[in-house]
C-alpha cells in the first residue's frame, strides 16, 4: 500500500502551499517508506509515498503519459497490467510499473476505462490540458472514501484498500484526495462516504458508480453449484496476486480461508513470476502462547512444507499498543480494534524480516456466510441478502483492518477472496447451497470446503478443511479479548458508562469496551434470533449454542456491561 495526496484547485498562492503539502504527505509515509514524489502544475499538486513492490527500480510516482500532460498518483496493484499494455501498443511506457497503464488508458479511452482495471486501487488523475481530474477507487477491496467539508474550502482523500476523502481546506474551493484521514483532519468539519466502486469526475460534477455487478441488487441467484468452477476461480485469484518483485508471504492463522490461500500459493509458486525468498513459501502467524491459531497454523505449515514464522505477544503488549493501533486504523469499532491489534503487531515483525507484501484470507466469510450467526438464517433469501450487505460493508471493517494494520508498517496485504471474477462466480450460486444444513452435514462455508475436498490430491488435512469458523480476535487466544474486557472495566467506571449518552450521543457506547459493533452482523440479521439481540459482545464465542467454546449462556448478555452491583 502506498500513500497518496492530491490537492487540486488552490485559489491563492499555490507555490506557498508546497511546504504544507509535503508536511501532510509525510503523515502517510508509513504506508510508503521507500520513496516520495511530488508533482506541481499551476494550482494543483499530486504527492505520493511509495511502497515499491513492482518495478522497485524505476516505478516511482507520480506517473505520466508520454508528453506528461496526464499525471496520476496511485495506491494499489493492477494485476492485468500486462494484458492492458497489449491493448496500448501505440503508447510508449517509461517504467515497468503496473500502475502506469492508468495514464495511458485515460489518454486512449477517457474516463470510461476504470472497469478495465483488475486489481485493488485508488488513484487521482490530473489532465493538465484543461486542469480536469478524476478520482476512483476499486470495486470492494481497500478503498474507503469520505467527503469532508471545512470552513476554508473543499478536499478529497483516498487510501488503498482505497479510501477517498472529499473535503475543503487550505484554500477555499480546492479539492483534496488522500489515503488516510490523518492527512486531512486538521481543518475538516464534515465527512461523507465515497463508496467503493465509484468515480469522481470534475468534468461531470460529482460521484457515479462504475462497478455494477449482478449481486449488488441483492436479487436471489439461481446458478448451480459447480465445485470445480469455484475452485478454479479461487486458484486464479490467488495466482494473479503472486505478481511481485520483492519477497512476500502468506498470513496463516490455521483457519479455512488462510489455509486455502497458503495451499494454493504453495502449489503455484514455482511456476509463477513472483520474487522468491528462498525456495519455500513463507507463512506468518501470531497469537498468545498456546492459542488455537498457533497450533492449527503450524500443522498446516508442516503439511504444506512452508517456511513458517510464529510470533507471540502478551495481553499487556496488545493493550500497550491500543492507542497506536487506533491512530493508524482510524476507527473505534470494537471488533475491528480487537482484530487489528494482533495484526498490527504481526506486521511489524514481518516488515522486520524484510517482507513488503502478504496474501491474506479476508472476504470469504462475507461471501459464503461464514460467520456463526448465519446458522440462524431463516431462509436462503435472507441468507443471500445478508451476504450482499456484508460485502458492501467490508470497506468499513475487515478490509479497513487488513489495509491499515499492515500499511502502518509499510506492508501490503492482498486478498484473493475479494477478486472481482471470483465474487461474481461465488455470488451467482443458488444460496440454498450456502445454507447451514445440519441434517445434510453442511457446516458454515460448506460449498467452499467441499470444492477443495480433493481426495486424490488433498489441499489440506481434513480436520483443518472442516475446522469451525474462528474470528481472528478469538483465534489468537481467548485471553486476548478477556484481557481487553478486564482492561476496559478498570478504565471505565459504571457511572461513566451510565452517562455515556451525554458524552457520546452518536454511536453511544453500550459496553465499557465501546459501542455496538456490526463488523460481524448487520442490524437486520440480529432479528434472526431474539436472544442474540440482547448479547452485547461481538465475539464469535458469543454465538451461544453454535461456537464450540461459547461463553457461559447465563453470563453472556452482561459481558463487559455494568457490574452486577449496579
Amino acid at each position: 500500500m502506498c500513500g497518496i495526496l492530491a490537492v487540486l484547485g488552490i485559489a491563492d498562492n499555490p507555490l506557498g502551499k508546497r511546504p504544507r503539502i509535503i508536511e501532510l504527505s509525510r503523515r502517510l509515509r508509513h504506508r510508503g517508506p521507500d520513496w516520495s514524489g511530488l508533482h506541481h502544475h499551476q494550482n494543483c499538486y499530486l504527492a505520493h509515498e511509495r511502497l515499491a513492490i513492482v518495478d522497485p527500480a524505476s516505478g516511482d510516482q507520480p506517473l505520466f503519459n508520454e508528453d506528461k500532460t496526464i499525471v496520476v498518483t496511485v495506491n494499489g496493484e493492477i494485476y492485468n497490467h500486462k494484458e492492458l499494455r497489449e491493448r496500448l501498443k501505440s503508447h510508449n511506457f517509461r517504467t515497468g510499473s503496473d500502475c502506469e497503464v492508468i495514464a495511458h488508458l485515460y489518454e486512449e479511452y477517457g474516463e470510461e476505462f476504470v472497469n478495465m482495471l483488475d486489481g485493488m486501487f485508488s488513484f487521482v488523475l490530473l489532465d493538465t490540458r484543461d486542469n480536469s481530474f478524476i478520482a476512483a477507487r476499486d470495486a470492494i477491496v481497500w478503498s474507503d472514501v469520505y467527503q469532508l467539508s471545512c470552513w476554508k474550502g473543499l478536499r478529497v482523500s483516498t487510501p488503498l484498500f482505497s479510501r477517498i476523502y472529499l473535503n475543503t481546506a487550505l484554500s477555499a474551493g480546492s479539492i483534496w484526495f488522500a489515503s488516510e484521514m490523518k492527512a486531512l483532519s486538521d481543518d475538516c468539519e464534515r465527512f461523507m462516504s465515497f463508496l467503493p466502486g465509484h468515480i469522481y469526475s470534475s468534468k461531470l460534477g460529482g460521484l457515479r458508480r462504475w462497478y455494477n455487478p449482478p449481486w449488488f441488487a441483492e436479487q436471489i441467484p439461481s446458478a448451480p453449484y459447480e465445485p470445480l468452477v469455484l475452485r478454479k476461480a479461487f486458484e486464479k485469484a490467488v495466482v494473479k496476486r503472486l505478481m511481485t518483485d520483492v519477497p512476500f508471504g502468506v498470513l496463516l492463522s490455521g483457519g479455512l480461508d488462510s489455509s486455502l490461500v497458503a495451499s494454493v500459493a504453495s502449489r503455484y509458486l514455482a511456476d509463477s513470476e513472483a520474487a522468491q525468498w528462498g525456495s519455500q513459501l513463507h507463512t506468518f502467524c501470531i497469537g498468545l502462547k498456546g492459542s488455537p491459531d498457533l497450533k492449527a497454523a503450524k500443522e498446516v505449515a508442516d503439511y504444506l512444507g512452508t517456511r513458517h514464522h510464529e510470533f507471540h505477544f502478551t495481553v499487556q503488549e496488545g493493550i500497550d499498543a491500543l492507542a497506536e493501533v487506533i491512530y493508524h486504523i482510524e476507527t473505534y469499532d470494537v471488533t475491528t480494534i480487537r482484530a487489528s491489534t494482533p495484526m498490527f503487531l504481526m506486521s511489524r515483525k514481518i516488515r522486520a524480516l524484510g517482507v513488503k507484501m502478504v496474501i491474506s484470507g479476508e472476504g470469504s466469510d462475507e461471501i459464503f456466510g461464514g460467520y456463526l450467526y448465519f446458522h440462524k438464517a431463516p431462509n436462503k433469501e435472507e441468507f443471500h441478502q445478508e451476504t450482499c450487505r456484508k460485502i458492501k460493508a467490508l470497506h468499513l471493517y475487515d478490509c479497513l483492518r487488513a489495509n491499515k494494520s499492515t500499511s502502518a508498517w509499510g506492508v501490503e496485504a492482498r486478498v484473493p477472496f475479494l477478486d472481482k471474477e471470483f465474487i461474481n462466480v461465488a455470488m451467482a450460486i443458488d444460496p440454498e447451497w450456502k445454507m447451514i444444513r445440519h441434517d445434510l452435514g453442511r457446516i458454515e462455508k460448506w460449498i467452499l470446503r467441499n470444492a477443495f475436498d480433493d481426495k486424490q490430491n488433498p489441499y489440506l488435512p481434513k480436520h483443518i478443511l472442516y475446522r469451525q469458523k474462528e474470528q481472528f480476535s478469538d483465534g489468537v487466544g481467548y485471553s486476548w479479548i478477556d484481557g481487553l474486557k478486564d482492561h476496559a472495566s478498570q478504565q471505565v467506571t459504571d457511572a461513566m458508562l451510565a452517562n455515556a449518552s451525554f458524552v457520546y450521543p452518536e454511536n453511544t457506547p453500550t459496553t465499557k469496551e465501546g459501542g455496538p459493533s456490526v463488523a460481524c452482523s448487520t442490524a437486520k440479521a440480529v432479528e434472526w434470533d431474539a436472544a442474540w439481540s440482547k448479547n452485547l459482545d461481538p465475539s464469535g464465542r458469543a454465538a451461544l449454542g453454535v461456537h464450540v467454546a461459547a461463553y457461559d449462556e447465563a453470563k453472556a448478555p452482561a459481558v463487559n456491561g455494568p457490574s452486577k452491583k449496579e
